[in-house]
């Protein structure tokens, strides 16, 4: 609990209220009582002013000083504060303190407030205060209005914690959620899915978190999938080159030339799945060795072009080329470019009807050439697009390697090609037919002679 998100939110929140209420209640208290005080004195002066203007009247007309008593004690108790009256000989002839009447202003007296004329004549001052100790201004009022600063600032920082809690518990709870569902993939529970309910950040992160669960469980059947594959393209060659040499040992089949092929096939089945599986496993880890130069994207092209000639021949296709004759040079792996058009060529090849036309074009692009392998066969539907590229991944699943190959081909294009700094995909409409490219840096020297 003392470490949970929601306890140091809470604590962080306690923290800043307090110091806020803090710091509000000092400012307001002394903003007010500043104002507070300028507002009475103000106000004490004028009155002041009007009391030596009656005292002086009352003086006149008896006389004498002997109204001057009376009327300074309700002056201040009207003012709130010590009033003393000395006649012009400097004698205290009224105190609201009722101490110094009849003694003399002391020397150290403030300046007196206000004078107490009669006909023009100054008669008396008057003195507000003169020896301290009078009571505060306004303390009763002060303590009011301190207490209802602090009593708000409270009330409105209970209700900021109440509703950082609020805000806290809708943040924390799909954290939480997440979690849970985290402790469900650790135990190997790959179903495990956030229900998306914002679009806030948290959301977003839920969301990406059930992007991560799908292709953890895409990669997680990709891989029993591969183990199922691995076995049975295993299984297939391993099969027939037992059936064939038990039926030599039981005197079936003649140990003759034939039969020698027929085993040496099988067994370069295996060999190109292993170096197929050995090849992808390089890649996928960035050890292949690559020897990258300025490469000829259509000599290339007419080169595996050629190579493949006598299989299209006899699988009834049509082969062309569309190539620009002033295609720049690519900076790439000669080896790899020629082991990725053959792979393409082958995948065309598996999947194109008899009669179906197979075209290899390409293009330059910014700083990139383009090169596409286009076929008018039954094309590919949407839903499989996004996994084409993955290894031992087959829209088919009931081709085998004789018909479809192990699904290892694009897998290793899609690596090869990423590995030279380059991208791949595929466009597909069923029915249509379907176009897989790559895309290779063009050469440095190339670009500088453009």
């Amino acid at each position: 609990m003392w470490h949970s998100l929601r306890f140091r939110l809470l604590m962080a929140t306690i923290f800043v209220v307090l110091v806020a209420v803090s710091f509000t209640s000092l400012v307001a208290s002394n903003t007010t009582a500043g104002a507070f005080r300028h507002f009475v004195r103000h106000d004490r002066e004028e009155r002041i002013q009007r009391f030596a203007a009656v005292l002086g009247a009352v003086y006149a007309q008896a006389q004498s000083w002997e109204m001057a008593q009376p009327m300074a004690e309700g002056i201040g108790t009207l003012v709130d504060a010590r009033i003393v009256v000395a006649d012009v000989n400097g004698n205290v002839v009224g105190d609201s303190g009722r101490e110094l009447v009849g003694k003399a202003v002391g020397v150290n007296w403030p300046a007196p407030l206000a004078d107490v004329v009669v006909d023009g004549v100054t008669m008396g001052k008057l003195y507000l205060n003169p020896t301290g100790g009078a009571p505060a201004v306004g303390m009763s009022f002060m303590r009011t209005v301190n207490r209802s600063i602090v009593f708000g600032a409270l009330i409105g920082g209970l209700v900021a914690i109440i509703v950082m809690l609020a805000i806290s518990h809708r943040i924390i709870q799909p954290v939480e959620r997440l979690t849970a569902a985290a402790h469900q993939m650790e135990k190997g529970d790959l179903s495990a899915r956030v229900n998306v309910k914002s679009s806030d950040e948290i959301g977003q992160l839920a969301r990406a978190f059930n992007a991560m669960a799908d292709g953890l469980a895409r990669q997680e059947q990709l891989r029993r999938n591969m183990v199922s594959d691995v076995a049975h393209e295993l299984r297939t060659p391993l099969t027939n080159i037992r059936g064939y040499l038990e039926a030599a040992q039981d005197g079936v089949m003649p140990l003759d030339a034939a039969l020698v092929d027929n085993l040496h096939e099988e067994a370069m089945l295996l060999n190109r799945l292993a170096d197929d599986l050995q090849e992808l496993a390089l890649a996928e880890a960035g050890q292949l060795r690559l020897e990258r130069q300025p490469v000829d994207i259509g000599e290339m092209a007419q080169a595996a072009a050629e190579a493949v000639r006598p299989q299209v021949d006899a699988r009834g296709l049509q082969l062309s080329l569309d190539m620009p004759p002033d295609l720049p040079l690519v900076e790439a792996d000669a080896h790899r470019v020629a082991q990725v058009l053959r792979n393409l060529l082958n995948n065309a090849m598996d999947f194109a009807p008899r009669g179906e036309q197979i075209t290899i074009a390409a293009r330059r692009e910014d700083t990139f050439v383009l090169t596409e392998v286009h076929d008018t066969g039954p094309g590919i539907a949407p839903e499989h697009l996004p996994y084409v590229f993955e290894r031992f991944y087959r829209a088919d699943k009931s081709r085998a390697r004789t018909t479809g190959g192990a699904g290892l081909g694009l897998a290793i294009v899609k690596q090869l090609i990423e590995a030279q700094g380059g991208r791949v995909w595929v466009n597909s409409t069923l029915g249509a037919g379907s176009a897989f490219g790559f895309a290779l840096p063009i050469s440095g020297g190339a670009q500088d002679a453009v």
